[in-house]
């Protein structure tokens, strides 16, 4: 009998211990996020984020500093943009309000760093996560007086970084300007980079990319339109006549593989907007040549 007992007894705990194993290596499974889709390099994703052929939902985490979260009239703006021209019907915005990182400015690298400790959401099943950080702080090297400010650039395949602190003070500069139409424009513009835009990741149906200068003086395309009304026209990122200063900066800040392919000048954006004002309206579109260029490669 005590034979017995004890041969039950040692039963038991076995199928305890194999139990408790079989629940932890199941939890560790779950755990466990495949984050290497969402660390690809811009433009990467254009298909998948243009066409419901792999993914047929957007899931948008609006990762922003205490107080820095953007308006509501410009999430609504920009999820319609998204709709307009992709077919994803099913977009869903999640907010994570985070601590500020105390800095006075942010370069490229530590953003993407802010992210690794940060990003909540990622592509799962049919779901493709983007990540958005409004960020409190101005980008590094910025120069408002000067008029070479970066309001957002766009650093992987589902990253991008709005400067939510620039964006406000920029339109305050404009009786005319809210906060919506910059944070709406920003978005806007560093979201077509995304869906692959300009011969970045979605190619074009006709050329249709703009040139500008490298460091060592030569003409190279700059993934920006070359039409002259359009949302992702070079003069946006490069600022017009100040452009070359602001260029040398856009191409030179990465590090470790994090590289921006557009950082987006306050100047210029401000500019088109006040012109857009007086004809009644402050969406700027695309051209008639990106919208060509996303139809190809999947969206509306």
């Amino acid at each position: 009998m005590n034979k017995f007992k004890s041969l039950l007894l040692i039963s038991i705990v076995a199928f305890a211990v194999s139990c408790s194993k079989s629940s932890s290596d199941n939890d560790s499974s779950e755990a466990k996020v495949d984050k290497a889709a969402n660390l690809l390099a811009t433009g990467d994703s254009a298909k998948d984020i243009l066409s419901n052929d792999t993914y047929d939902k957007l899931l948008i985490e609006i990762a922003y500093v205490t107080g820095f979260k953007p308006t509501e009239a410009a999430m609504a703006d920009f999820t319609e943009y998204l709709q307009e021209h992709t077919f994803k019907e099913d977009i869903e915005l999640v907010y994570n309000e985070l601590s500020s990182p105390s800095e006075d400015e942010l370069t490229l690298q530590e953003i993407a760093d802010l992210e690794t400790r940060n990003r909540t959401a990622f592509n799962t099943g049919s779901t493709l996560a983007i990540y958005i950080y409004f960020a409190d702080a101005p980008a590094e090297g910025d120069d408002l007086e000067g008029g070479l400010v970066t309001l957002g650039a766009v650093y992987r395949n589902t990253s991008m970084v709005i400067h939510e602190a620039t964006v406000r003070d920029l339109a305050s500069l404009s009786s005319s300007i809210t906060e919506a139409d910059v944070e709406t424009t920003t978005l806007n513009h560093e979201f077509g980079h995304l869906f692959g835009l300009v011969n970045l990741g979605s190619d074009m149906v006709n050329d249709h990319e703009s040139e500008s200068e490298n460091e060592d003086g030569q003409l190279v395309g700059d993934n920006h339109c070359n039409q002259a009304v359009c949302l992702m026209r070079s003069e946006l990122q490069f600022g017009g006549s100040t452009g070359k200063s602001l260029q040398s900066t856009a191409l030179a800040q990465y590090e470790d593989g994090v590289k921006s392919s557009c950082r987006l000048s306050g100047t210029t954006v401000l500019s088109l907007l006040q012109q857009n004002t007086a004809k009644s309206t402050n969406t700027v579109p695309l051209d008639a040549e990106c919208l060509l260029d996303i139809q190809a490669n999947g969206g509306r």
